[in-house]
């Protein structure tokens, strides 16, 4: 096998131009200041030929054999070459046999180069690695491929790696200067001009290879005099004709299988990611032109429709696959306009990469694989024994066809995924999602809030109790309610971009995110009653901005904190609003108001106020009223009569301030904000919704041990009727929903 260089170094003068003037020195190499520049650590092991193994890796014409020279020039080393499409391992062998004589006999190294090194395959490459593990042989590769991807790792871990660059416009232009100057290897001789237009196109085609250029520049200026060589000192000039025949169109780089490949298809999906149509343009051509097949195009151009435009624009992923079918049917050459139809379509569209949420979901599943909720789950089999499928709602029996319940599993509630950006379909879509997901949450949430081991659940209450208490939520009345009871509360106050709110008893982060859209200057900060509550809500949080996401605070509910404990909790302990829905949930009565109310005042801004939506027991539903047709008349009647014994005691003179959670209204709750300096106004709302009630609704109310409500009606009623009762509540909720009707009130208290 014959060396790539000769022995002294220099190729014959009678070569190609692009050999004749490879460099012979360090200083001789235009382009890659970056790697052989003065004080580069490659340009330091060459001139102290102290070369460890290395690969070179680099586009045609940047460079690579040209430094190889260079070392061969320099090296003290023994210097051999192997060409990888025309060598197999017998040369390996031969190559390594006279290496290690030379190490073993004379103490002398070698340094083998193997161009275009990614050609072998693992079986010649792996031949090699012995040799290069011991010492045998120092490495020096070249490839146009990735070394990481198209040569053996093991060599790589072995192995400086060292990138060449494509030629900037600049070193084109010196080269040719240099070639134009130099009288023994180039055109020094002669007298070699360019007609305008002509040298900048040989540059321009050229690509940043200089062998490209150089090879079109010897066929422009020896085609150019009659016969070549003309006697020394002839002008030549080179027209610009000659010089477009001599790079008529240079060769693209582009192997359908190598790294080049997977470079100009990065690029491409980078500029229709990045809306530049003119780049994705270029880059689809350019794949076109080197033979590309449409399928990949269209594929890499499927997947981005779905990855990178999503819903932003739902129509993007129809639109490429009628260009793909399109293509199919009609071919090349007309199939050129499918596919500029479909990167122009994607280039302009705009851009959501939402659909990446899937993986957010992935990686919970693998974290938490948890069981599908009872009500999820196939009620066509074993419903019966284990009660699959029981308190699911359809949500098409209901206005809008929605109705809000929990559908992740129970450890994920509160998780979530997806947030739609705010361009394009998402953008209209955006607040309705939020708003939907925003209800949801507060249902779930309020009933995490009201445990079973509360005790009892009073006709009164606003919410349901226990793990089931979402399955009563029909969402016909239930989000509506919960709206309505927002926008009440909001509307009560004047809100600026830069105030400040603070939000009793947040849980159910129902007036927490509709602030936080209001005060995008501002604070917002929440206070909940457990770190399971604080949990939730920040879960809900992180699909935010950071700067849009609120303060949560874990503080008593019902309970408002000093201004020093609201120092310690937020960034603010003044607030131009507190806004709290529902803060009393296991009962108010004076004492407690007056201390709220007193806190209040001392965290409000002066000139701030409080708005306040509470459910008074005294007004809530009553059993008498819902309980129907089957129990007798003289029942009903002592029924309504216990009831409003119990939720009047000053009017009956029974059970006199020993219920007051129960029995208090609006005339005992204003007093107490009058007292911590507060004006005030009061507005009763007629409240109601589709309630669907179950055994264990019944189960509280009618426990005569755990239910204040209970004791006192199986007092007054006797045992008889008491049971009567209960057997005709549980005849009537056998129908279905059924209209529950309360009164709230709704307070703003101002500073005097």
């Amino acid at each position: 096998m014959s060396d790539l260089f000769t022995v002294h170094g220099a190729l014959p003068p009678e070569g190609p131009l692009a050999d004749r003037m490879r460099p012979k020195t360090l200083d001789d190499i235009i382009g890659q200041d970056h790697i052989v520049g003065p004080g580069r650590l490659l340009r330091r092991a060459i001139q102290a030929d102290r070369l460890s193994s290395i690969i070179f890796y680099g586009p045609p014409g940047t460079g690579k054999t040209s430094l190889a020279l260079v070392i061969a020039n320099t090296t003290r080393s023994t210097f051999e070459s192997l060409n990888a499409v025309l060598t197999g391992i017998k040369d390996i062998r031969e190559a390594i046999d006279r290496s290690d004589e030379r190490r073993r006999l004379y103490g002398k190294r070698t340094i083998l180069f193997v161009d275009e090194v990614h050609r072998w395959n693992k079986a010649q490459q792996d031949a090699l690695l012995p040799w290069v593990e011991n010492g045998t042989v120092i490495l020096i590769g070249a490839t146009t491929e990735n070394p990481f991807f198209e040569v053996n790792r093991a060599l790589v871990s072995r192995s400086r790696i060292f990138q060449l660059k494509s030629l900037a416009s600049k070193d084109l232009r010196r080269t040719v200067e240099r070639t134009l100057g130099d009288t023994e290897r180039g055109y020094g001789k002669w007298r070699v001009s360019f007609e305008e237009g002509a040298l900048e196109h040989l540059v321009e085609v050229a690509g940043g290879d200089a062998r490209s250029l150089l090879n079109a520049l010897e066929l422009a200026v020896e085609t150019s005099p009659a016969s070549w060589p003309p006697p020394g000192g002839t002008e030549i000039q080179v027209s610009l004709e000659a010089a477009e025949e001599s790079i008529q169109r240079r060769a693209v780089l582009y192997d359908r299988d190598g790294d080049y490949h997977f470079d100009t298809i990065s690029a491409f999906i980078k500029s229709i990611r990045g809306s530049d149509p003119d780049a994705a343009l270029y880059w689809l051509a350019k794949m076109v032109r080197a033979g590309e097949d449409p399928s990949f195009i269209f594929r890499r151009m499927i997947i981005l429709a779905s990855e990178d435009v999503g819903l932003a624009d739902p129509d993007a992923l129809r639109v490429v696959i009628s260009c793909a079918e399109a293509f199919d049917r009609i071919g090349f050459p007309e199939g050129n306009f499918p596919l500029a139809h479909a990167c122009l379509y994607l280039a302009t569209a705009p851009k959501s990469n939402t659909t990446m949420c899937f993986f957010d979901a992935l990686s919970a599943v693998e974290k938490e694989d948890a069981e599908v909720p009872n009500h999820l789950r196939d009620a066509s089999r074993d419903s019966e024994s284990f009660g699959h499928g029981d308190g699911y709602i359809y949500p098409h029996a209901y206005r809008d066809h929605w109705a809000a319940q929990q559908y992740l599993p129970t450890p994920l509630r509160g998780k979530t995924f997806y947030l739609p950006s705010r361009v394009g379909y998402e953008g209209r879509i955006r607040e309705e999602v939020l708003r939907k997901r925003e209800i949801q949450v507060a249902v779930i949430m309020g009933d995490i809030q009201t445990p079973a081991a509360a005790g009892e659940m009073l006709s009164w209450s606003a919410t349901s109790k226990g793990r089931e208490g979402w399955f009563k939520r029909l969402e016909s009345g239930r989000s509506a309610l919960l709206l309505a009871d927002r926008d009440a509360i909001l509307g009560q106050c004047s809100i600026k971009r830069h105030d400040r709110i603070l939000i009793p008893a947040a849980h159910d982060g129902l007036l927490l995110w509709e602030s936080l859209r209001r005060t995008p200057e501002g604070l917002t900060a929440a206070l909940v009653d457990s770190e399971t509550a604080k949990e939730a809500l920040l879960r809900y949080a992180v699909s935010l901005d950071e700067p849009e996401q609120p303060e949560i605070g874990v503080y008593p509910n019902g309970r408002l904190p000093s201004p020093e404990e609201a120092d310690a909790l937020f960034a603010a302990h003044t607030f131009e609003h507190i806004l709290v829905r529902e803060p009393w949930r296991r009962g108010g009565g004076s004492e407690v108001f007056h201390t709220f109310a007193h806190t209040a005042r001392q965290l409000l801004a002066p000139e701030g106020d409080l708005v306040m939506l509470q459910s008074p027991p005294r007004l809530g539903e009553r059993i008498s009223r819902i309980i129907g047709e089957g129990a007798s008349s003289s029942a009903r009647a002592k029924l309504e009569a216990a009831e409003e014994a119990f939720f009047n005691p000053e009017k009956t003179g029974t059970l006199a301030g020993a219920w007051e959670r129960w029995t208090w209204d609006g005339e005992t709750l204003e007093p107490c904000f009058h007292d911590a300096g507060f004006k005030t106004s009061l507005t009763v709302l007629d409240q109601q919704e589709d309630r669907l009630l179950t055994e264990r609704d019944l189960g509280a109310w009618f426990d005569r041990e755990r239910s204040s409500w209970g004791a006192f009606i199986a007092e007054a009623l006797g045992e008889g009727d008491f049971l009567e009762l209960r057997d005709a509540l549980r005849e009537r909720i056998k129908q279905g929903p059924l209209v529950w009707k309360w009164k709230s009130l709704l307070l703003r208290a101002t500073a005097e």
